[in-house]
């Protein structure tokens, strides 16, 4: 059994707070030098060396925020909200928990950005009540998911428990309704694949345990000596287990037909001679309209230890991405580390 490290299925405010303040502490616990990159690359221009004291629901002035990340010379307030709820008349009240930081950041977190009308309101007021302080307060209103975006930067593939606690707070997100599945059409995820890359090409399919956490992706991609060797685009999700009763099957995504069902036999079958045991422990099928051949190179050393995901819209330098068979022969030109 996975042991999650966020709490679930409570959806209030003050839990996706909690969560979001884990996930940061958890950084800077492990790696002080990764979390003020973290900082400094989405919300300062300087780094920052002292101790952090992670606070929720610190009582200020005139309001309670949700939490607040401090220290010697700057402060961060911080408010969550499950969707565009802010109001101006609570952000306003936030600014009273600054005191005389050097560096002041008001952070805005919810599931989608604020309305541009709304945001420019606040923003004027807060733009008036600078004036009357030696140092500015700046707002910087963000996503759960480019929260979970910029720690994905600042870590790498052999930052495994930093990896493993990502994932599951990404999976926190997307159960709770926390990050939406509109940006899923530029992402595409790489899974290691050795003994069953063949099966996984000849057959459109890929698995791993259901269990498992991931970032809402359109495009697959099959890594297998130092490359991604296969690309596809996700038609179907579909968790399989085998019971006394036969083969139970729960659709997540696309169609349950019977030819996938019989291509989840032969997965299952294929695991056996491989010594994988896919049939009592619950897996989750990915299924692709057809695999593409590529050579998408990692040029640095040593294999990576877990999936990865990659802005193909980044890495592509491009607003669309192209028909799979296109995608396929763009990805031979590029390479990653």
């Amino acid at each position: 059994m996975k042991i999650h490290y966020f709490q679930r299925y409570h959806g209030k405010e003050n839990v996706a707070t909690a969560n979001t303040m884990l996930l940061l502490s958890r950084l800077y616990s492990y790696s002080s030098d990764k979390f003020f990159r973290f900082l400094k690359s989405e919300f300062f221009s300087d780094m920052f060396e002292p101790e952090l004291v992670f606070t929720l629901q610190e009582k200020s002035e005139e309001s309670v925020p949700d939490a607040t990340i401090s220290q010697e010379g700057f402060k961060i307030v911080v408010e969550t909200k499950m969707t565009d709820w802010f109001t101006s008349e609570q952000l306003m009240k936030h600014l009273k928990a600054f005191k005389d930081e050097k560096h002041k950041v008001l952070l805005t977190i919810s599931s989608e950005l604020m309305d541009e009308k709304k945001r420019k309101k606040f923003d004027d007021q807060l733009k008036e009540d600078n004036k009357k302080h030696t140092y500015p307060v700046i707002h910087i209103n963000t996503t759960f998911e480019n929260i979970a975006n910029a720690f994905q930067e600042v870590i790498d593939d052999r930052d495994y428990e930093m990896q493993d606690i990502l994932e599951d707070y990404l999976n926190y997100c997307y159960n709770d309704g926390l990050i939406t599945v509109s940006d899923a059409w530029k992402y595409m995820r790489m899974q290691l694949t050795s003994v069953t890359f063949d099966f996984n090409l000849k057959n459109g399919i890929y698995y791993e345990k259901a269990e498992h956490g991931f970032r809402a992706h359109n495009y697959l991609g099959l890594y297998k000596n130092k490359s991604v060797r296969a690309v596809g685009e996700v038609c179907a999700r579909i968790k399989a287990i085998e019971t006394e009763d036969g083969i139970s099957y729960t659709p997540e995504f696309g169609e349950l037909t019977d030819a996938r069902k019989h291509t989840i036999e032969a997965a299952m079958a294929d695991g056996d001679s491989h010594g994988y045991d896919i049939r009592s422990v619950e897996h989750r099928y990915f299924f692709v309209d057809k695999f593409y051949e590529t050579d998408f190179k990692k040029v640095t050393p040593r294999a990576p230890m877990g999936s990865r995901i990659f802005d193909l819209s980044q890495l592509l330098e491009k607003d669309e991405i192209p028909e799979t068979e296109e995608l396929a022969k763009a990805l031979r030109t590029k390479s990653w580390s």
